[in-house]
């Protein structure tokens, strides 16, 4: 499966589109009492890893139960709350793709 962020995707063309397909992932952050900064950003980046991982797996798990075989426009938002909660939402436009004939 293609993702991309643009709108389209160079030597192909689209020739359906599915629907808007959404990931969601919601991380605790794992936090530990720790006087180095180093080491609770490097935390804050892992779990944010993790749940980007988690969102894009399910944002292709609901283009494929369109039958899509691409995402295109696909934004990302990343969220840190007070409450150590990190949030991620990727959407994007679930499309069929073929390769153009030159």
């Amino acid at each position: 499966m293609i993702l991309t962020t643009t709108n389209s995707i160079e030597d192909f063309k689209i020739i359906a589109y599915c629907g808007i397909v959404t990931g969601i992932a919601v991380n605790m952050q794992k936090t530990t009492m720790t006087f180095s900064m180093q080491k609770y950003y490097a935390t804050v980046s892992d779990s944010i890893s993790e749940a980007k991982e988690q969102a894009f797996a399910q944002l292709k798990e609901n283009a494929e139960k369109l039958n899509a075989n691409a995402i295109v426009g696909i934004k990302v938002d990343i969220e840190l709350t007070e409450s150590n909660m990190i949030s991620v939402i990727i959407t994007g436009t679930a499309v069929n793709i073929v390769k153009k004939i030159n």
